[in-house]
């Protein structure tokens, strides 16, 4: 590119601070970082034209896990872990609400909701079973029971009588979380580049080199935020998981309100603006959902369709507005990765899908390992 002496001077030396990917981690590591450092120059580099990856395509659940998919961790996991990072989601989520406000946030605290399918009973029985199992592990922080049986309320189809309802969970508006983050950064002088790609970079001691599909260029210290991406920049043990997502047109008269998850979470779906928002199916396909590949399959997206009509929209006319996919970092383990790749490189990636509830702690703690 044909920079002027400008651009160089004021954009692109005497980087202190340099950040990959402006997500919700990316953005949590730049505003900790100027918290700490009022004069140092910081900037992040994103590949989008938006954040790219996760963080403006989640549903905006704000959630630690429905009670089939603690037990599920349970099998990777002891109590004590398991706790922690429910833990860790919950404390996560407070320090969003605090970074960004309810308000600004849209949060609502409707409850959440994991409905079980008629043709799975047996599945539906265990997790009733193991409801006062999962409320004893909670219970030492949370200090009441988490989970409990709600009637179909909502009158969903081919489904059992009863929910198992999160009184604790609750839901935002994502893009409006991340538009006051974004103007976060903006207003704490923190530059952020747009279509810029990392190639690769070179740790020298001193200083980190790093080359982009426009310029290279050096920093003191560089951090890696880029979740589902991550493997592109070698950091080991985190996978793309491609996660679809479907939004109907509004519907009048929507009665639906909540978040709501199904079969372990693979599938989940939630109220905005009088429309159903519904995501999943990825455990239809696995090795081809573990993509960077932002596109959609006719495989999920039917059976996406074929969900909304036979349970959660019976006998309700609606039409789909828009179809997208967002990319998650997932791995063998649900804990995230925050830790030091060589001298001045770190990395905060794998959220497991709960970039929502864990990103802000994390991008936190991925500033706070240069010191």
């Amino acid at each position: 590119m044909n920079f002027s002496y400008w651009e160089l001077k004021h954009w692109l030396t005497d980087i202190d601070f340099a950040i990959i990917g402006s997500g919700i981690v990316g953005i949590n590591c730049a505003l900790s970082l100027r918290e700490r450092y009022p004069a140092a120059r910081i900037v992040i580099l994103e590949k989008g034209i938006l954040p790219q990856g996760a963080s403006t395509k989640n549903a905006g659940f704000a959630c630690f896990g429905s009670l089939s998919e603690l037990l599920k961790d349970l099998n990777q996991h002891t109590e004590e872990e398991v706790l922690e990072l429910a833990t860790l989601r919950w404390e996560g989520l407070k320090e969003l609400r605090a970074r960004v406000g309810d308000h600004a946030l849209d949060f609502q605290m409707y409850g959440g909701h994991e409905i079980f399918m008629k043709s799975n009973p047996d599945f539906y029985e265990a997790c009733l079973e193991n409801i006062p199992r999962i409320n004893k592990v909670l219970k030492p922080y949370f200090k009441e029971e988490v989970y409990a049986v709600r009637e179909n309320v909502f009158g969903f189809h081919n489904v059992q009588d009863y929910y198992i309802t999160n009184a604790f969970e609750g839901q935002l508006d994502t893009g409006r979380m991340m538009d006051s983050l974004l103007k976060q950064a903006y207003a704490a002088n923190i530059k952020i580049f747009n279509s810029v790609w990392v190639d690769t970079f070179d740790d020298l001691g001193d200083r980190v080199v790093i080359h982009t599909n426009v310029y290279e260029f050096s920093s003191k210290k560089l951090f890696i935020a880029t979740n589902g991406f991550a493997a592109e920049l070698g950091v080991e043990d985190v996978l793309p998981a491609r996660a679809q997502v479907l939004i109907t047109k509004p519907i009048e008269n929507l009665a639906v309100k909540g978040t709501f998850h199904i079969e372990e979470g693979f599938y989940y779906f939630r109220n905005i603006d009088n429309r159903i928002l519904f995501g999943g199916g990825r455990n239809l396909d696995i090795p081809g959902e573990t993509t960077t590949d932002f596109s959609q399959t006719a495989l999920i997206q039917n059976r996406l369709e074929q969900i909304l009509r036979s349970v959660i929209l019976p006998n309700i006319h609606f039409d789909i507005e828009h179809r997208w996919s967002g990319i998650m970092g997932v791995g063998h383990e649900k804990r995230p990765i925050v830790k030091k790749v060589s001298t001045n490189v770190f990395c905060g990636v794998r959220l497991g899908g709960m970039g929502v509830a864990i990103g802000t702690r994390i991008g936190n703690q991925l500033a706070a390992l240069e010191k």
